[in-house]
Order: C-alpha cells, then sequence, then structure tokens
C-alpha cells in the first residue's frame, strides 16, 4: 500500500509530464499544420479521421470536436478500412491518420490504399521516421519524450499529444470559420450546454403565469396571489406600471416589523426598482442577473411591458445551471 502523499506526488508527476510535453508541442506547430487548416477550411468534402487502438479513440473525440465546430468530418477505423470500410472515403475528402509508431501493421496496409485513391493525407504521428511520416502529404509531429506509465508503454502522453494536437486544429478552423456560440448552438440542441446558448427567458417564464397585485391590494390578497403561482413573488402594478416585486422575503420581514398588518397594502411591503429582464434575453444571462444581485426571481418583460416572472428553479429544472 502506498501512503496518500505517496500516491498525490505521482499523480501530480504524470501531470507534470504531460503539461511539459504540451509545452514541447508548441514548438511542432510548422507550416504542415497551417497548410491543413487552410485546405480543410477550403474543402468541400469532409475530414477523415482514421487510427488503431488508443489513437482510434483519440480520433473519434477529435471527429466529435470537428463537427460540433463546424468542420463536417467522419471517423474511419483502420482496422475496419481494410476490411470494407474504405468506401467510407469520398473523391474530396481529406484523411488524418492518427498513431504514434506510424509503423502499426493496420497503417501500412492502410496507406497505401489511400494513397491510391489520390486523397490528400495528414499524419499525426510520433514518430517522425516512420512509414506513416514518410508517406503523408502532411506531418503533425506529436513526438513525445517518454509515456506518462512507469514502464513507458501505455499510451498516455502520446494520446494527450495527439488529442491537443487536434484541439488545436478545431480551434483554428472555428476561428476561421468565424463559428459563432449561436452556431455552436445548432449543434449541441438537446444539452445543458445547448440550452445555454439558444433557450430564452420567455420559454420559461411564458409557463408561469402572471402573478400581480395593485399597488392598493391589500396583504391578504398578496400572500394569496403569490401563493397561487408558486414563484415565491408577485409583481407590484400602478397605473400599468411595474414599481415594484413583493417575494416572500418581503412577506417575512413585513411580519417582523409589524404586529398589525391589517391596514398595510402592497405597495407598503414591496421592494421598488426590481431587477428586469427582457423575455428575448437568453435564460443564462437571467441566471448570471439573479447570481450578481443574490435574488431568486426576475420580472420578466415585453417590449417594456410587464409579461411574468421567471424563477431560478425554472433555469435548475432545465439543467442549465
Amino acid at each position: 500500500m502506498k501512503s496518500n502523499s505517496e500516491i498525490k506526488k505521482e499523480a501530480i508527476e504524470v501531470l507534470q509530464l504531460e503539461a511539459k510535453a504540451l509545452e514541447a508541442l508548441t514548438h511542432k506547430i510548422t507550416d504542415d499544420f497551417a497548410e491543413v487548416v487552410n485546405i480543410i477550411v477550403n474543402l468541400k468534402g469532409r475530414v477523415v479521421v482514421s487510427g488503431i487502438g488508443k489513437s482510434a479513440i483519440i480520433a473519434q473525440k477529435i471527429v466529435a470536436t470537428l463537427n460540433s465546430t463546424g468542420t463536417p468530418s467522419i471517423f474511419m477505423h483502420a482496422a475496419d478500412a481494410i476490411h470494407g470500410d474504405l468506401g467510407i472515403i469520398q473523391q474530396d475528402d481529406l484523411v488524418i491518420v492518427i498513431s504514434k509508431s506510424g509503423n502499426t501493421p493496420e497503417i501500412k496496409v492502410l496507406i497505401p490504399f489511400l494513397k491510391q485513391a489520390n486523397n490528400r493525407m495528414v499524419g499525426i504521428v510520433g514518430n517522425l521516421n516512420s512509414f506513416l511520416a514518410q508517406q503523408a502529404d502532411y506531418v503533425l509531429d506529436t513526438t513525445v519524450e517518454r509515456e506518462a506509465c512507469p514502464n513507458n508503454l501505455a499510451p498516455t502522453t502520446s494520446t494527450t499529444a495527439q488529442l491537443a494536437m487536434g484541439d488545436a486544429l478545431a480551434v483554428c478552423l472555428q476561428t476561421l470559420r468565424q463559428f459563432t456560440d449561436r452556431d455552436f448552438a445548432k449543434y449541441h440542441p438537446g444539452g445543458a450546454l445547448g440550452k445555454q446558448l439558444y433557450l430564452k427567458v420567455g420559454d420559461l417564464s411564458n409557463n408561469n403565469g402572471k402573478p400581480t397585485v395593485l399597488a392598493s391590494d391589500s396583504i391578504r390578497h398578496t400572500i394569496i396571489t403569490i401563493t397561487k403561482y408558486r414563484l415565491g413573488a408577485t409583481a407590484v402594478i400602478e397605473n400599468d406600471q411595474i414599481i415594484g416585486i413583493i417575494t416572500d422575503g418581503d412577506i417575512r420581514r413585513m411580519l417582523e416589523n409589524y404586529e398589525d398588518t391589517s391596514k398595510l397594502t402592497a405597495k407598503d411591503i414591496m421592494s421598488s426598482n426590481p431587477k428586469q429582464i427582457e423575455e428575448g434575453e437568453l435564460a443564462i444571462t437571467a441566471f448570471h442577473t439573479m447570481k450578481d444581485n443574490n435574488i431568486s426571481q426576475l420580472i420578466v418583460t415585453a417590449n417594456a411591458e410587464y409579461s411574468g416572472i421567471i424563477h431560478i428553479q425554472d433555469l435548475l429544472k432545465e439543467g442549465i445551471i
């Protein structure tokens, strides 16, 4: 058994080793990298990414990142490619082959077929003297000094370098395409990330009803209104204008400050100048406003007119915070 301090020390050494490898990678960004980026951004076809073993897993992640940032991509397993999946590759596609050694049997069998098809080929490779490096049209060097594995065998540092190189490609392409957060949302409509980028305040507040009391309404009526809508608050209206908000907290403070509440009206206990947000704003913006002001509700407006209330629980239910 190792002590906690020994385990932590070993973990730190792994991270430091991988960080050092990534730092070294910054010196391996050559003109080949820039040319590959320019080729892909003008590509009529797709980016086909292939690999074997752990490199295949990295290839799948790179494909996912490219697709989500606007570069049509597809994964092709190197072993499956030589058993029928070569049909995936179309005439205008660019092929990226990922391999640490660049000399695995599957890669050696695959590359001649890729060359016959005349598709441009990029090698993300950790051995510049390898078969892959020699045959590729463009080489992205991911050579590492050693693996984080104590035996220098298990792909660790090398796969981190491959993944980082893929990220660098994706981000450069994203920038060239002027790919915005709105574009990003189109490819992530179902998850929490997508909701942060497209879900509007009105999408949530319109389901909540529109709790309203007049400035002159009684406290009893105010409490009934707050209870009815289950939002912990109601807007206070006077002359068709929003003049305040009453929350559960305002009710508690009233009970602390007044023994007799029978003569009080909504205007007497409301909080003036309530925070407001337009229904067309992003829901995540509503969350940041609530967080910055340490509140749980916001008055929602539509063209400056009262539209409803959004509660922080609405955002929690959607899973965007």
